[in-house]
């Protein structure tokens, strides 16, 4: 239990990192398409490579159809998209306030399910979307005397991303349960890598980009973007639970805005904080009963 919990969180770490990773690239020049298609190149050779390793060790895997394949290809474009749109939004708003943008797919996967089911949410899902929203608008200084001046198309692609990463967590499900998480996560990767090479053509493979330090933020943003947290979310998750893991993914926001405050020094103030808390009490408040009844069936089966 306790080493699911640790990757789950760790991987959910890995995840917050990214933000401040994609500003420091972007402060040496390179730009969105360098950046982005780096992350997805690299990423896939790792991933494919891992795969790889596990056929020739002899690892058994299941088998699966070629239709099904097909649907996790697909289904990594809605990440590529995220990274699109998320790292768009880093270019322009601080890495503190693009993070909480992501942060908002909690509501928007609310909203979007009540629509596809027909059902309307329940008050406790409801008073979770007030406190989020009530946090994010703390966490955005929107109470100040001064509202900051935030880029609009900014704010608008970080809510892109949000909406995107939304379709990701409901499509994930529906294809490749059977199949071992190195390999699942290598064929979403696919597609990501298909769209975003498609809209962003690799020039940086033969224009010295590489050579001129865009390497090493490409190997980072793969490492902590495409590979650590698939494969930790992959062994965490089915060890806690969705209720205990979604909880504990909710520490990728305090860590992108505590990496944006030290790393970046972008200014963070108490009122942010608070609103960081919020947003994590909502969290916490929205899982703690899938949580408590997990513990409720152990200690019955234990029993």
């Amino acid at each position: 239990m306790f080493r699911g919990v640790a990757m789950v969180f760790f991987g959910a770490c890995s995840f917050g990192v990214l933000s401040t990773f994609v500003k420091l690239a972007y402060k040496e020049g390179f730009d969105l398409g360098e950046v982005t298609g780096t992350q997805v190149f690299f990423g896939l050779i790792i991933l494919w490579t891992i795969v790889l390793l596990r056929a020739l060790l002899g690892s058994k895997s299941n088998s699966t159809s070629f239709r099904e394949k097909i649907k996790l290809v697909a289904m990594g474009t809605s990440t590529g998209l995220v990274s699109i749109f998320y790292y768009k939004c880093v270019q322009t708003v601080p890495a503190s306030i693009a993070i909480l943008l992501l942060m908002q797919f909690t509501w928007i996967s609310l909203l979007l399910d009540s629509i596809i089911k027909r059902k309307l949410p329940s008050l406790s899902q409801v008073i979770m979307v007030a406190l989020v929203l009530l946090g994010t608008a703390m966490a955005g200084r929107l109470f100040s005397e001064k509202i900051p001046d935030f880029d609009l198309a900014g704010i608008g692609f970080g809510l892109l991303a949000a909406l995107c990463y939304t379709f990701f967590l409901m499509i994930n499900g529906a294809a490749g349960n059977n199949m071992h998480p190195t390999t699942k996560s290598a064929l979403i990767l696919t597609g990501a890598c298909v769209l975003v090479l498609s809209l962003f053509p690799p020039v940086f493979l033969i224009n010295g980009a590489l050579f001129d330090g865009l390497f090493k933020w490409g190997l980072v943003l793969a490492l902590f973007g495409t590979v650590i947290p698939p494969l930790f979310y992959a062994y965490g998750i089915p060890k806690t639970g969705l209720g205990l893991s979604a909880i504990l993914s909710a520490a990728e926001l305090p860590v992108a805005v505590l990496m944006s405050n030290l790393v970046l020094h972008e200014e963070v103030w108490a009122v942010q904080w608070a609103g960081v808390a919020l947003i994590l009490l909502a969290i916490i408040l929205s899982n703690i009963n899938s949580v408590r009844q997990k513990k409720r069936r152990a200690t019955t089966i234990a029993a």
